[in-house]
């Protein structure tokens, strides 16, 4: 592997890709797809319809997921999984044909997703291309039709580990959580806040919820449970800010 291309794929719907992303699908020589197992085959087949929806004819190479060692602390388990990961790419593609290998990244490469991290991995390190892809962020401010700052005003983006350890951020004045299955904003129901939260952002399964954090937060807790005990995953984002 000398050429390895991220490719932002959006949020699921296949719109979301870029006619630069499509044109480097098309325009590699394989398309390397993880396997999250049992319950997210999901997140495989959306990515195979939007081969089928960009037409590309590359070679498919699919891999196993590995799974996190839960009994590790944070840092180490994530570390160790992306060191797995590493290799097992490398695995995946010792048949790859020659020529630009292409990962389809959720969302954007460069935004809480660790596939770069992940590529810096490899031995000898691959020239790297990233395709820039529509965020999470910019689906849900869409989706609710808001801005995504105040004027002059500060944005955090962070996670909801970092919510429930820390609480506010300082200084913010609109906060964005990022992979938070733990539903963080529990945390903060004593403040007088709005919440605009989403599921599935962009695909025809999208979720959305809105309104004052001390009201929403319930309805938000069932919604999610619901949609991921239907689904067997889900990912969702949503925003923060004081009650004007």
């Amino acid at each position: 592997m000398t050429e390895l291309w991220l490719i932002g794929i959006g949020t699921g719907n296949p719109s979301h890709l870029t006619l630069e992303g499509m044109q480097a699908l098309k325009d590699a020589a394989c398309v390397l797809i993880p396997r999250k197992g049992k319950g997210k085959e999901d997140l495989a087949h959306l990515r195979h319809a939007i081969l089928r929806h960009a037409d590309v004819t590359a070679k498919i190479i699919e891999f196993d997921m590995p799974e996190r060692d839960e009994s590790l602390p944070y840092q180490i388990r994530v570390g160790l999984w992306h060191d797995e990961i590493a290799r097992r790419w490398q695995a995946a593609l010792k048949d790859a044909p020659h020529g630009p290998v292409a990962i389809m990244v959720w969302g954007d490469p460069g935004l809480y997703d660790s596939t770069l991290r992940i590529a810096d991995r490899l031995e000898p390190k691959p020239s790297l291309r990233v395709v820039p892809g529509i965020t999470a962020l910019q689906a849900l401010t869409s989706a609710h039709a808001i801005p995504f700052n105040t004027i002059n005003g500060a944005v955090v983006v962070t996670t909801g580990r970092r919510l429930r350890d820390h609480g506010w951020p300082d200084g913010a004045e609109t906060v964005v959580v990022m992979l938070d299955g733990a539903c963080s904003f529990q945390s903060l129901t004593e403040r007088d806040l709005h919440i605009w939260w989403g599921a599935f952002l962009g695909m025809p399964e999208q979720i959305l919820d809105s309104g004052s954090l001390k009201a929403a937060a319930a309805r938000i807790i069932a919604a999610r449970a619901q949609a991921r005990a239907r689904h067997g995953w889900i990912m969702d984002t949503y925003m923060l800010r004081p009650m004007p």
